[in-house]
């Protein structure tokens, strides 16, 4: 789970990605704040893998917030979300620490993309896990990098999307309960997350469909199972 704190002023907006991040995509733990000085404190309690900020805030904006973390923290990464890009303002944000900019408005698989380069640069280049690399039919699925290829072609999947994969691939052709699913990736089986699921096994089926051979059926009031 990749810990965020988030930095935003905005509160519509501050929920609007904390849902998108931790349902959408899913694998992130966000903690939500509303100026830089809540950011501050937040970032010595909660200890974050990641900080995502707006730069224009109350009590404290986003550059001095991050030049005092950058005075003992210089490993943290750290974006920039603004609809501010000007030369100006990229150049003070470097200045500050800060790691990189996404502009406002943007896609939460935008933001999604500028976390999961960061940390692994911040990380360096892990040794492969060959447990997370699966062959179905003509599919190559590499759960750890949430990539899947079909011949030529790849998807980047959300972390979400890999997961539910991942957990059918290592129980391929046996059922997998839907309850156990919903427990084992959103940590609760109620309605709303159920529902999610039935989207992503829709999207799942789409990317697998250029093979026949390759299926994730349901059992009616039971599962699903990937043969």
């Amino acid at each position: 789970m990749i810990k965020v704190l988030l930095v935003e002023d905005d509160e519509n907006l501050n929920y609007i990605i904390k849902g998108s991040l931790e349902d959408m995509i899913g694998g992130y733990n966000v903690m939500p704040v509303l100026n830089g000085k809540e950011g501050l404190k937040a970032w010595k309690e909660f200890k974050p893998d990641i900080i995502v900020s707006d730069v224009e805030m109350p009590l404290m904006d986003g550059n001095e917030m991050v030049q005092i973390i950058r005075e003992t923290d210089g490993d943290t990464p750290i974006v920039f979300a603004t609809a501010k890009g000007s030369p100006k303002d990229v150049t003070i944000g470097y200045h500050s620490g800060v790691n990189n900019y996404i502009k406002k408005p943007f896609l939460p698989e935008e933001l999604d993309a500028h976390i999961q380069a960061l940390l692994k640069l911040k990380n360096g280049v892990r040794s492969r896990n060959e447990k997370n690399i699966f062959t179905l039919g003509n599919y190559h699925f590499d759960a750890e990098r949430l990539v899947l290829q079909f011949d030529s072609k790849q998807w980047n999947l959300t972390a979400r999307e890999a997961q539910i994969l991942q957990l059918l691939c290592e129980n391929r052709g046996e059922i997998v309960k839907r309850d156990d699913i919903l427990e084992n990736i959103w940590g609760t089986s109620d309605f709303y997350t159920s529902r999610s699921l039935d989207v992503f096994i829709k999207k799942l089926r789409t990317y697998l469909s250029a093979d026949s051979s390759i299926s994730i059926r349901t059992v009616k009031c039971v599962g699903l199972i990937l043969s």
